[in-house]
C-alpha cells in the first residue's frame, strides 16, 4: 500500500519465490463471526481510509467508525482574554544545562488554551452506516442465523442473517485507491420495503481516548448536515461542525429514493423500490464534492487486484505445517496482523496507535518534526501526538521525550537494506541530516567527565521517572549511537563528508550505565532491580539495546554477560503485569539474539500479549483495543525469526516446528 507500511515490513524482502501456496495459508485464518464483538469491528480500508462493521455487514447495531487521514475537526477556540489563538500560548521554560528552554508543555495560567490545542484537532467519525428495519425498533438478538466472514484475499466482507423469516446477504467493499465503501445486499425484504440503508452523522468528543466508538449522536443541536445534491440514483450530503466541512457522495443501483434527516436527527434514509430484491450502494467521502462515484463492480474487481497482489509480494512465513498450536497461533497472528497494519496504517501520515478503528491520544499519531531552533538545538526535533500541521499537542511526556528521535535512522536503514541504491539515498537524506544534527546538538558536554549526556531533564521511554534526575538513559544512549553512526554510514554511501559533529558525539557518549551487572533504567537510578519498584515498571527498553537494534558496528563492544544477565533479571523482577504492546515483541528479539528461541516465542503468544479473534492488538489497563504497535512489532520479530539478522543467518524457530519461508533478508 503505501510507504510507512513499506518501511514496517522491509526486514522481511521483497524476493519472493512463490513457492508456498500463500492463498491457502492466508485464507485459513480468514475471520469468521456470529455476533458483533463489543470491542472490535471487521474492517475494509486501504491505510487512509476504514469502514468497521458489526455482524450486519455494515454499522446497524454497533456505530463502529468510518475513518480517513484527512477527516479531522477543531473545536472553537477560547474566548477567554490572552488565549483566543494558538499564537497565544506561550509554554513553560525549564532548566537546561545552565539556560532556560522552552518546551510544549501546558501552562498553568493558561488553561483554557493548553486544554485546546491538547485536545484539538481530533479524528472524526465520517459517518455511521447501517440497515432500517423500516421503523420497527430491531436489536441484533432478533437476527438470526448470523454469520460474517472476511476473506483475507480479497478484502471482502460476507455477512448473512435472517430478520423476520427472510434471509439477507450482504458483501462489503473498500476501494484501494479512494475512500469508497461499496455494498451488495440481497433479500426480498428490500422489495418488501422492510429494509433500507441509514446515513447517520455523528458530533466529535474532547475525549483523550474514543473506544470502541467515536463520536456522539445526541449532540444534534450542534452540527448541521443538508441533502445538497438528489439526483437519479445518486445524492450528496454535507456535514458542517464548527469550521470543518466535509461530503458524503453515494450512487445506487436500482431504483431508490433517499430522505431526511429524520426530526431530531441527523439520520438519512435510502429506500429501495418495491421491485428491488439487490441493491448495490458506493459511498465516498472526501473534503470537496464528488460526482463521479465508482461502481461497486469497480469496488471489487479492484480490491481482489490489490489484495492479491499485496499477499503475492513480499517475504511470507508458513508454520502451518507445524502440530504445534503455538506456531498455529503466531500463524493467525502473524497474518491478520499483516491484513490490519495495511488497513489501518500503510498511510500517507504516521499512524496513530489505534489506527482507523477508533481515537487514542485524540486520533493524532507519533512523530512530527518540531521545534528544534525555537529551542535553541540544530536540525530538526521529532515529537509526540502530533497532528497532520505538525503541531505536537502540550504536555510534560510529550515535549520530554527523546527515543523516538532516532526512528528515522531505522527505518532508512531497513530500506536500505531491501533497496540499496541512490534513490534510497537521496529520499532519506533530506530527513537523517536534520535529525541528526540535533541529536548532536542536543548532546550536552559534561566538562567534568569530558563525555557527552542525553539529558536532564528529559523522560525515557518508559516515562515514570524524575524527569530532572534522568541521564544517560541506557537504551536511549545506544539508540543515539546506532542513529549518529547510520546516518554517518549514509554520508559515506553518498561520497559526502560527515560532519564532525556527528562523530564527534557518537564517539564520545557517555558508556551505558550498569547496575548489579545489568543495564540500569538511567545513570546513578536508586535501587534499580529491586522487586516491587517502579524501577521495574512500564517499557523494559534495556533489552531493546540488544534486540531490536544490532551490536554497535564500533567504539565501546556490549558486554554480553551484561545484556545476558540484563535479560534474566527481567524475566525475574519486571512487573510484566504493568507491560503491554510492543514490550512482548521487544523482549522476544532480545531473547531471539541472545540463541533462546524457545524464550522468544513464550514472549510473542504471552498471556498479557493478546490478539482477538479479528486479529485485533488488545490495549489492556493503560491503552484502548487495539494497541497497533503490537502488531507492527509482532512482524518485526517474526521477521527476525524467519530471516535472521547479521551474526545470525537462516530461520530462528523451536525444534520440531516444520516452517518453510520465502524471499526474507537478514534484519540490522
Amino acid at each position: 500500500m503505501r510507504n510507512l507500511f513499506r518501511l514496517l515490513l522491509l526486514v522481511s524482502g521483497v524476493h519472493a519465490t512463490g513457492k508456498i501456496d500463500r492463498q491457502k495459508v492466508v485464507q485459513a485464518f480468514n475471520p469468521h463471526r456470529n455476533a458483533s464483538s463489543t470491542t472490535t469491528p471487521l474492517q475494509v480500508g486501504n491505510g487512509n481510509f476504514a469502514f468497521g462493521v458489526d455482524i450486519t455487514g455494515l454499522q446497524t447495531f454497533s456505530p463502529f467508525a468510518t475513518m480517513s487521514t484527512w477527516g479531522w475537526h477543531n473545536f472553537s477556540l477560547p474566548t477567554t482574554e490572552g488565549q483566543t489563538s494558538i499564537d497565544d500560548f506561550t509554554g513553560l521554560d525549564w532548566w537546561t544545562h545552565g539556560r532556560l528552554v522552552n518546551y510544549n508543555q501546558p501552562n498553568p495560567a493558561q488553561s483554557e488554551i493548553s486544554n485546546w490545542l491538547i485536545q484539538n484537532p481530533q479524528r472524526l467519525n465520517l459517518a455511521t452506516i447501517g440497515f432500517q428495519f423500516n421503523g420497527v425498533d430491531v436489536i441484533e438478538d432478533d437476527l438470526q442465523d448470523k454469520s460474517q466472514t472476511l476473506d483475507l484475499w480479497t478484502g471482502k466482507i460476507s455477512s448473512s442473517f435472517t430478520y423476520d423469516g427472510s434471509p439477507v446477504e450482504v458483501e462489503t467493499w473498500a476501494d484501494p485507491s479512494s475512500d469508497t465503501v461499496s455494498i451488495a445486499v440481497n433479500s426480498e425484504l428490500l422489495s418488501k420495503g422492510a429494509l433500507g440503508i441509514f446515513f447517520d452523522f455523528p458530533y466529535p468528543t474532547r475525549n483523550k481516548f474514543d473506544a470502541p466508538f467515536v463520536g456522539v449522536f445526541n449532540a444534534t443541536d450542534k452540527h448541521t448536515t443538508t441533502l445538497q445534491t438528489r439526483g437519479t440514483k445518486k445524492a450528496s450530503i454535507r456535514h458542517d461542525i464548527d469550521a470543518t466541512s466535509y461530503f458524503v457522495s453515494m450512487g445506487w443501483s436500482s431504483d431508490a429514493t433517499i430522505s431526511g434527516p429524520a426530526d431530531g436527527s441527523h439520520r438519512y434514509v435510502l429506500q429501495p423500490s418495491s421491485e428491488t430484491r439487490r441493491l448495490e450502494l458506493s459511498t465516498t467521502f472526501s473534503p470537496a464534492p464528488k460526482s463521479d462515484i465508482l461502481p461497486l463492480s469497480a469496488v471489487t474487481a479492484a480490491s481482489k487486484r490489490w489484495w492479491k497482489s499485496f499477499w503475492k509480494r513480499g517475504a511470507f512465513v508458513d508454520l502451518t505445517s507445524t502440530k504445534s498450536p503455538d506456531a498455529i497461533e503466531l500463524q493467525r497472528r502473524t497474518i491478520l496482523s499483516q491484513y490490519l497494519v495495511a488497513v489501518n496504517s500503510a498511510s500517507s501520515y504516521p499512524p496513530q496507535e489505534s489506527g482507523l478503528v477508533n481515537n487514542g491520544w485524540y486520533g493524532k499519531f507519533h512523530s512530527s518534526l518540531e521545534r528544534a531552533r525555537l529551542q535553541g538545538y540544530d536540525g530538526a526535533r521529532w515529537g509526540k501526538m502530533t497532528d497532520p500541521t505538525g503541531r505536537s499537542a502540550p504536555g510534560e511526556i510529550n515535549s520530554l521525550l527523546i527515543w523516538q528521535q532516532p526512528h528515522p535512522m531505522y527505518f532508512a536503514e531497513v530500506e536500505y537494506r531491501s533497496f540499496p541504491g541512490e534513490e534510497t539515498l537521496e529520499a532519506w537524506d533530506a530527513i537523517l541530516t536534520p535529525t541528526a544534527d540535533f541529536m548532536a546538538s542536543y548532546a550536552w558536554y559534561n566538562e567534568t567527565t569530558g563525555l557527552y549526556d542525553l539529558g536532564p531533564p528529559m523522560y525515557p521511554a518508559s516515562e515514570n521517572t524524575d524527569p530532572n534526575a534522568t541521564v544517560n538513559p541506557a537504551f536511549e544512549l545506544a539508540y543515539w549511537r546506532f542513529g549518529l553512526d547510520v546516518a554517518a554510514r549514509w554520508r559515506e554511501r553518498q561520497g559526502r563528508e560527515v560532519p564532525e559533529s556527528w562523530t564527534r558525539v557518537r564517539d564520545g557518549l557517555a558508556p551505558l550505565p550498569t547496575a548489579d551487572g545489568a543495564y540500569a533504567l538511567y545513570e546513578g537510578i536508586p535501587d534499580m532491580w529491586e522487586e516491587n519498584t517502579t524501577t521495574v515498571q512500564d517499557h523494559p527498553a534495556m533489552s531493546a539495546i540488544y534486540g531490536l537494534l544490532p551490536p554497535p558496528s564500533g567504539g565501546p563492544a556490549l558486554d554480553t554477560a551484561v545484556v545476558r544477565n540484563t535479560a534474566d533479571k527481567i524475566a525475574a523482577l519486571w512487573d510484566l503485569d504493568d507491560c503491554w504492546g510492543w514490550d512482548f515483541p521487544m523482549l522476544a528479539m532480545n531473547r531471539l539474539r541472545l540463541g533462546d528461541v524457545d524464550g522468544a516465542v513464550e514472549y510473542l503468544l504471552h498471556p498479557l500479549f493478546a490478539f482477538d479473534d479479528a486479529g485485533y492488538p488488545v490495549g489492556g489497563s493503560r491503552v484502548p483495543t487495539p494497541y497497533f504497535p503490537g502488531s507492527s512489532a509482532l512482524l518485526i520479530a517474526v521477521a527476525m525469526m524467519a530471516g535472521g539478522w547479521d551474526g545470525g543467518p537462516g530461520a530462528h524457530f523451536p525444534e520440531g516446528w516444520e516452517v518453510r519461508v520465502e524471499g526474507f533478508v537478514p534484519a540490522l
